[in-house]
């Protein structure tokens, strides 16, 4: 086998760069897949999509992307359940309420339509909250959550009807390389010879970089979320609630919630059962700034990977030491939400244009050089 491009992962943001590299005319592109599409962390994702980031480069990835997931029905023919039900975060400290008037600010000045409110206004936004101890929230309407299954499969159908070709329950052993040169992946099924690689294996990177000879400072983490019975009364309108303090998190899914919080006794790793632990502590998070989800009993659950930098912030770019081997991870839980922004980047990287956002930042050799770009507005 042969390829112009080898693309390893098929997760969404594989799923993005295949379908925007084919759509661009890019003749051979081919996606390599271990396991089913969206079978790693994208199907475990909560499917938040939101611009409300405090660094200006997620601002600006988040933002375009929103703007690709409303027109996502239109462009692919594929319905994604988007609901721009925005995005609330709830803030309890005023070093919080500070940082995130400054972010408001920053997004403000990009176009991004979020504001402080005062928490009476966030309770009638989210009336499942209590108010006790709340000092503000931050708040845009132009947030909300889809679905991510359906967005793999939409890219992925729009890929192939361009060209590009999807080998899943492949898996990648090896890449081959001639000097400083790229010259096949090796994988289960057969030798694929081709001259450029786009890692986007997620969680799994740093394996796919070293292959190459490229750190991918890459970190799996365990996250767990719960499904709950329905909500009598749940509001149409609900949205992504986050209490920003203990991370809980919430959102309508079907007629009843998703919930999520992140656990600080997880240990990194590639485990993904899910497991009780983490119960006694979202219970504590409830009762303090959500009381009316403690009577909720949980209806299902399952366990996903995080794939976490150093700086909680993406790697996007091209190896320097290596020709040519691009790369797409690190997103350490908002991946989901930024890719087709990050699709349509690495599509210019690849054919040498200049993308609609200087990425070199995002580079994953800023941590050589000691200048980390730290995401404060994580969940």
């Amino acid at each position: 086998m042969q390829a112009d491009v080898v693309i390893i992962g098929g997760g969404v943001i594989g799923t993005s760069i295949a379908c925007h590299l084919a759509r661009a005319g890019v003749r051979d592109v081919l996606l390599v897949e271990r396991d089913e599409l969206a079978a790693g962390s994208t199907s475990k994702a909560a499917g938040g999509v939101r611009a409300q980031f405090s660094d200006e480069l997620n601002i600006q990835l988040g933002a375009r992307s929103l703007e690709a997931f409303a027109r996502f029905q239109q462009d692919t023919g594929h319905d994604i359940g988007l609901h721009r039900v925005g995005y609330l975060f709830l803030l309890s400290t005023p070093e919080d309420v500070a940082s995130f008037e400054a972010s408001v600010r920053l997004q403000n000045s990009l176009g991004v339509p979020s504001r402080v409110i005062a928490p009476e206004e966030a309770r009638r936004l989210s009336p499942l909250i209590g108010t006790d101890g709340l000092l503000a929230a931050a708040w845009s309407p132009d947030d909300g959550h889809c679905t991510p299954e359906a967005v793999v499969h939409g890219y992925a159908a729009v890929a192939r009807a361009h060209g590009a070709r999807i080998l899943r329950h492949t898996e990648v052993t090896g890449i081959e390389r001639r000097g400083d040169s790229i010259t096949a992946v090796t994988t289960t099924l057969g030798r694929i010879a081709t001259d450029t690689v786009i890692c986007a294996a997620g969680a799994w990177s740093r394996a796919v970089g070293a292959m190459a000879g490229v750190d991918l400072p890459v970190q799996p983490l365990r996250r767990q979320i719960a499904v709950t019975q329905a909500v009598p009364g749940l509001p149409p309108a609900l949205p992504m609630t986050i209490d920003f303090t203990t991370s809980l998190y919430f959102h309508a899914e079907g007629p009843g919630l998703l919930v999520g919080m992140s656990d600080p006794e997880e240990a990194p790793g590639f485990a993904t059962d899910t497991h009780d632990r983490w119960i006694p502590r979202l219970t504590e998070a409830m009762a303090r700034r959500a009381p009316a989800l403690l009577d909720l009993r949980r209806t299902g659950g399952w366990a996903g990977l995080y794939e976490n930098t150093p700086d909680h912030n993406a790697l996007i770019g091209e190896a320097s030491s290596v020709s040519r081997f691009l790369y797409a991870t690190g997103f350490s839980g908002h991946g989901f939400l930024q890719a087709p922004a990050v699709g349509e980047v690495i599509r210019d990287l690849y054919l040498g244009r200049v993308p609609f956002l200087d990425v070199r930042p995002l580079s994953a050799g800023r941590f050589a050089a000691d200048a980390p770009r730290p995401e404060a507005n994580l969940v």
